[in-house]
């Protein structure tokens, strides 16, 4: 044990925590900083006899952490080394050591925020910026602002790393200081397969690059895969194919302490062992007797889509640090080898580092978990990464729709329903749920429902996405029954009473689901059919042989799918009775009323839909409404069908004259199509009383509503800047065409005698364009520049056109020639 790298570091470790409250402590996997740290400050005078809190990211961790280091003093688990995980601990009156996972910690926060008796605690693996970690590490920092006056000896920080931007965690800290171990491991070879390949076979690919390694290799071997599913398949595989005295051990956090530690330990004399494992085992491990390492180059994160409100689990490719540290695991014992399932090309593409989980997670835990604390706002707190804006409101949306908090005073505050809530240690959802089970009478349904959502799906691969196939798993898993126990007795203790909301028996699990999953309530889309159209908008099947096929409703609990794909696949879900929305479910029911036009009939439709979010649940045929709902259902048909059902015929010059003053001068009504369909209520609304068909908006007077936007000023003005007329030389007013681009000036050649200068208009700061027409109204020129036309080709324009048109004058000299639009007879 003491020669261990951390060892180097440690005087280093116990000067900063005896001079400050605060440390950072970066050292690389197998430093021994996990086990050696706690138990060189055990005795430290600062410390006194408070105890000390280790923060492990996994269960798994924890209890190996532990269990090692009870190994090391020679005492049993429980003594002065214990741990605390979920549903299980090893604590006594006289440890001092106590190793939590970070959920378990910020409850102890949430109990009493001054943590009385414990003088250090130590965020470990603080580099996987776990959810947890991050919130517990900022709760813990404003604890010691409020609460550090009420102790008789400072609360102490250390956050230990594998990987980090010490620098950063520090200045967080008030400028912590950094001490680093190097570690100390041996060369690893690394080897480079193929290219990766969206369409490999990643089990086969594995299969045969495992038993490469064991055929060239003489000591165990490590691989790493990104989930258990990954790992149960291959262990299938190879189970048969295994050299002799070879071990296969799984290594995942919901193996029991048992199979863990066979897969920790050293392999029995004379044997070897493959240890398939998750990400696990990257740093909050140590894994004994590992001189190779297969690295598959995957892992499995969670990651929250706000458009769905749904957490996906996405395989991707680790960062480059990760793939040095899976590295690092066979360089332990002395020079070791790392088989990489992918190119070195592609080993320089990896992202440096991976994200902090914060960063794309689901945040309606720790809402709940600010506002229980008391907190409305997360720039309350100091965040080594603060919470995105827009997944913060998500949350809130989502426990507001849950019932967990409500406006008070224009902030955000718990109800006593989310008070409830905040007390179970699980996803608000199943809180939400657990908590209505207790006002239903059905705590024990409840509990079950809550275990079998919480824990993976204890019936893998099932044919059915029923629940009530799970729910009877419940009394047959030791993990599932000791979790009902656990859920059951904390809504017990919220003292609850039954009877609160009425629903038969046989409803109960379709009710509370579609309590916890409002968002997921699905219709069926077709009978007997396996398509499904959820309340949050998303498409869903069941599988073929499915149980459930034929449900004309489902309250469903999981569903997933491929990232981009339009529809997913039903996990878990259960029978939904309808007859719900009449009662229990009634407040996720609203009414809206639907107008729309019924081609075949000429007329408008109206209905009021009964809807639980995108889902129809009934339909009522209305008569033709009137007023404001009427105006609204025909502005919604305008928006739906666009601004041609209007007449723009006579208001296109207008609309062209509009546009090109809006152009030149602030203040102007925007009457480009985007900006009439953006402000349909006050220019089109107040003339839409009368209309009964589609024919009826084609007889507005387009003109008129537009003009109509324009006060008076505006209106002189813009008879000014872009007049209807010009009056020409002729002394006739001709029409400008504003549809054309510059404005079009159609007029007679000789209505144009004597006239050098071309029209202008928005103050002369534009010219229009002068079709200059012959006697048959067919252009014979078209020119900005008047004077250049008479000067250059208007003696060929003569030249040809006298002939054609001998009755109409045709001087030498136009602009001696007095203009006119009548024929020489006419002039005589």
């Amino acid at each position: 044990m003491s020669d261990l790298p951390i060892f180097d570091v440690l005087p280093d470790v116990k000067a900063a925590l005896h001079a400050r409250d605060e440390c950072v402590l970066e050292a690389p996997p197998g430093a021994g900083k996990t086990t050696g740290v706690p138990l060189a400050l055990l005795d430290e005078a600062w410390l006194g006899d408070q105890k000390i809190i280790v923060l492990e990211p996994r269960r798994i961790a924890a209890r190996a952490a532990a269990a090692r280091m009870a190994d090391i003093i020679g005492e049993p688990l429980g003594e002065r080394v214990g741990y605390r995980v979920r549903l299980e601990s090893k604590v006594s009156a006289h440890t001092r050591i106590e190793v939590v996972t970070e959920g378990i910690f910020t409850r102890m926060l949430q109990d009493d925020p001054s943590l009385p008796g414990i003088g250090l605690v130590i965020f470990d693996e603080f580099h996987e910026r776990s959810l947890d970690a991050d919130l517990g590490l900022a709760l813990t920092l404003q604890a010691r602002e409020v609460y550090g006056d009420l102790r008789a000896l400072p609360l102490k920080l250390l956050v230990m790393s594998a990987t980090l931007d010490g620098e950063a965690v520090a200045a967080l800290l008030h400028q912590a200081p950094r001490i680093r171990s190097d570690g100390r491991s041996y060369p690893v070879t690394i080897r480079y397969g193929e290219a990766w390949r969206h369409d490999q076979d990643l089990i086969a690919r594995l299969a045969g690059v495992v038993q490469l390694a064991l055929a060239e290799q003489t000591g165990s071997l490590l691989v790493f895969l990104p989930g258990t599913g990954e790992i149960r398949r291959l262990a299938e595989r190879l189970e048969h194919d295994l050299p002799a005295h070879t071990l296969l051990a799984p290594l995942y956090g919901d193996l029991s302490l048992a199979e863990q530690r066979r897969a920790i330990a050293p392999a029995p004399a004379g044997q070897r062992k493959v240890v398939l494992a998750t990400n696990i085992a990257e740093t909050s491990l140590t894994i004994d007797g590992i001189g190779a390492v297969v690295d598959s180059g995957l892992c499995r994160t969670p990651r929250f889509d706000p458009n769905t409100g749904m957490t996906r689990l996405h395989t991707q490719r680790i960062a480059r640090a990760a793939s040095v540290q899976r590295a690092g695991r066979a360089g332990r014992l002395g020079p070791g080898i790392c088989y990489r399932l992918w190119s070195e090309s592609q080993q320089q593409e990896l992202a440096p580092h991976r994200g902090a989980e914060i960063e794309q997670a689901d945040l309606a835990p720790l809402a709940l978990q600010l506002f229980q604390w008391g907190v409305g706002e997360p720039r309350e707190l100091a965040w080594l990464t603060p919470p995105p804006v827009g997944a913060w409101s998500q949350a809130v949306d989502l426990l507001a729709l849950l019932g967990a908090v409500a406006h008070h005073n224009g902030q955000w505050r718990l109800t006593d329903h989310g008070q409830a809530m905040a007390q179970l240690p699980m996803h608000p959802r199943i809180a939400h749920m657990l908590v209505c089970a207790c006002d239903l009478g059905a705590v024990t349904l409840g509990a079950q429902l809550a275990a079998v959502l919480s824990e993976r799906d204890p019936l893998f691969n099932s044919a059915s996405a029923d629940i009530q196939l799970r729910v009877q798993q419940c009394d047959r898993q030791p993990r599932l029954r000791q979790l009902v126990q656990q859920f059951s007795r904390a809504a017990t203790s919220l003292g609850r009473a039954g009877g609160v909301i009425d629903c038969a028996p046989t409803d109960q699990i379709g009710l509370l689901l579609a309590l916890a999953y409002p968002d997921r309530i699905a219709r069926q889309r077709s009978a007997q059919g396996l398509h499904y159209r959820l309340a949050n908008g998303r498409a869903a099947q069941l599988r073929d042989t499915d149980r459930l096929r034929g449900q004309a409703w489902l309250a469903v609990a999981a569903v997933g799918g491929l990232q981009h794909r339009q529809q997913d696949s039903v996990f878990l879900a259960a029978p939904l009775n309808p007859a719900l929305f009449e009662g229990s479910l009634a407040s996720q029911v609203r009414a809206e009323i639907v107008m729309g036009w019924d081609d075949a009939r000429n007329r408008f439709v109206a209905e009021r839909h009964r809807k639980v979010g995108a889902v129809v649940v009934s339909t009522e045929r209305l008569q033709e409404p009137e007023g404001e709902v009427k105006i609204t259902a025909l502005l919604a048909l305008v928006r739906e069908r666009g601004l041609s059902l209007l007449d723009w015929a006579a208001a296109a010059n207008l609309r062209q004259r509009m546009q090109l003053i809006a152009a030149q001068e602030p203040g102007w009504p925007d009457v480009s199509d985007a900006g009439l369909l953006a402000r349909l209520e006050h220019w089109l609304a107040p003339y839409l009383s009368d209309i009964r068909s589609l024919a009826d908006f084609k007889k507005l007077d387009t003109h008129s509503l537009l003009l109509n936007k324009l006060d008076w000023p505006q209106q002189q003005r813009l008879a000014l800047l872009a007049p209807t007329h010009v009056t020409v030389p002729s002394g006739q007013s001709i029409a400008l065409d504003y549809t054309a681009s510059p404005p079009v000036l159609a007029v007679k050649l000789q209505a144009m005698f004597g006239c050098t200068e071309t029209p202008r208009i928005l103050d002369g700061r534009l010219a229009v364009m002068v079709h200059l027409l012959s006697p048959a109204g067919r252009p014979l020129q078209i020119t900005q520049d008047l004077a250049g036309f008479w000067a250059g080709s208007y003696a060929d324009v003569k030249k040809e056109m006298k002939g054609r048109y001998p009755k109409h004058p045709w001087p030498d000299n136009p602009l001696l020639a007095p203009a006119t639009h009548k024929t020489k007879r006419h002039l005589s």
